[in-house]
């Protein structure tokens, strides 16, 4: 990024087969980042086949027709560089971050994984992965002190059948109904170059750097591309409390409300709200249920906003001997009076100041500047909407939050009870 650290200068190219990429310099950095989104997400699932979208996450490390297995891991490693990849309800992404001279090897990787993985696709693979996707539901969800807590939220905020009532790595009894067909099927709709978007960014040339995707993606057989998911509002005709005793010592509540979708008119000041509510120490939730009552551990409040719709969440953990009904109370005691009487100026400008803070600070990393530009390529079709993003905060105003906390936390609302199995009920 040179000049306006808010200005991309990039381009945008299209192959034949309908793969679309997205170039930006910098000769500043030694590195080059690959980013590859795929346009599917566990929101893509269906009831009773869950989980596929992450299972692709793991099965895309597991080696192609001219990759060995782990070999992503083996090559990117020796040249110095590093790759993953994520899931989310709206997209998949692999990235890989290597020095500058190493672009053709990531390329091929990518490519590779993209047009050859089904060649090597066996039935023990398969099993080997459920497994380990098992394996890590067991460990990150059951198993896991509050792990089955978004769950539990998401299950409740959205009706059966919605593209974001079940959780991204799937329910455990569809990872283990997973057949090679299904799997097979999966891949062969969403892999495509069509469904995909390849950003590269940092130190390369623009002219060598197509050359090199004609040479690795252009001969993968192009596709009709997907539809996205779709989903009518939702909203909650009553309350909902759910207790759950789960294998912990300290209580937890979380209290979610449905909200606006990623980039929606309220967005943004939804992330101020929060901010406003939990993230410093002079904050309200902080300042009341944490330092002068003393009654919480910790508490957090945030905006998730995703392509289809958006959930506003308050997180609370008890103090030893405090119940969560005791940290409802105050929450919205604290929620109350902010409706009432909105924000300050200070916090209104704080928020702004925190979140400009945070995100100039993660745009220092190249791959962080690549992944991006896939987000707001996805969401908004136009990859350089970083000053777009920045200014959504600034046109933001004290009355505006003060709307939007009337608007959408006067609402019924999911609450879920996290207690300890033993010593009783403490709600």
């Amino acid at each position: 990024m040179s000049g306006n650290i808010f200005k991309i200068n990039y381009i945008k190219h299209y192959l034949e087969n309908g793969l679309e990429i997205i170039l930006f310099q910098d000769k500043s950095v030694p590195t080059v980042s690959v980013n590859i989104w795929y346009k599917v997400g566990s929101a893509n699932e269906t009831l009773g086949k869950t989980g596929f979208a992450h299972l692709f996450e793991h099965m895309m490390f597991q080696g192609s027709k001219h990759v060995p297995k782990e070999g992503h891991f083996k090559f990117i490693e020796e040249a110095g560089g590093s790759l993953n990849g994520s899931t989310s309800f709206d997209r998949t992404n692999y990235y890989e971050t290597v020095p500058a001279n190493y672009l053709e090897l990531a390329l091929w990787l990518e490519s590779d994984r993209m047009g050859f993985l089904l060649p090597s696709l066996t039935r023990e693979k398969l099993d080997n992965q459920k497994e380990v996707v098992m394996n890590e539901r067991r460990q990150r969800y059951e198993n896991q002190p509050y792990g089955l807590a978004w769950e539990l939220i998401f299950s409740n905020l959205f009706p059966a059948g919605h593209p974001y009532s079940w959780p991204t790595i799937g329910w455990m009894k569809d990872i283990e109904n997973f057949s090679l067909q299904d799997v097979k099927e999966f891949f062969n709709k969403y892999y495509k170059p069509s469904n995909a978007t390849l950003v590269v960014g940092g130190n390369f040339d623009k002219e060598d750097a197509l050359e090199l995707i004609g040479k690795y993606f252009g001969d993968i057989p192009g596709s009709e591309k997907p539809e996205l998911p779709a989903a009518d509002p939702v909203s909650l005709t009553e309350s909902k409390k759910i207790i759950h005793p789960d294998n912990i010592e300290l209580p937890r509540i979380y209290l979610a409300w449905h909200s606006d979708k990623i980039f929606g008119e309220d967005d943004a000041s939804l992330d101020i709200l929060a901010d406003a509510l939990s993230s410093a120490k002079s904050s309200r939730l902080q300042k009341s249920l944490v330092f002068e009552k003393q009654i919480a551990q910790d508490v957090s409040a945030f905006q998730f906003s995703a392509r289809l719709a958006g959930a506003f969440i308050i997180v609370a953990t008890a103090k030893p001997g405090v119940s969560t009904t005791e940290l409802k109370t105050e929450i919205f005691n604290q929620v109350n009076q902010l409706k009432e009487n909105g924000i300050t100026f200070e916090e209104l400008e704080r928020a702004k100041n925190s979140i400009k803070s945070h995100y100039v600070y993660s745009l220092q990393k190249i791959d962080t500047i690549a992944d991006q530009l896939n987000l707001y390529n996805f969401h908004l079709g136009e990859p350089d909407s970083f000053e777009y993003d920045l200014a959504r905060y600034s046109n933001v105003n004290c009355t505006k939050v003060r709307e939007t906390a009337h608007k959408y936390l006067s609402d019924k609302y999911v609450e879920l009870h996290i207690v300890p199995k033993e010593g009783g009920l403490n709600v």
